[in-house]
């Protein structure tokens, strides 16, 4: 379940990279971002390694 989380976290970060550079998106790939973000924090906080 963690790996799930983690490869969301960066599916997030890398789609918000490109929302970025096409300004099609709009501002809700920026809220993607701190939701990826949150949940790369909370794995690191909780000590699991990958």
């Amino acid at each position: 379940m963690g790996n799930i989380l983690y490869l969301v976290a960066v599916l997030l970060v890398i789609f918000w990279a490109l929302g970025f550079f096409v300004y099609s998106i709009g501002s809700l790939i920026h809220i993607l971002l701190v939701i990826a973000i949150i949940a790369v924090l909370m794995r690191i906080i909780s000590g699991r390694r990958l």
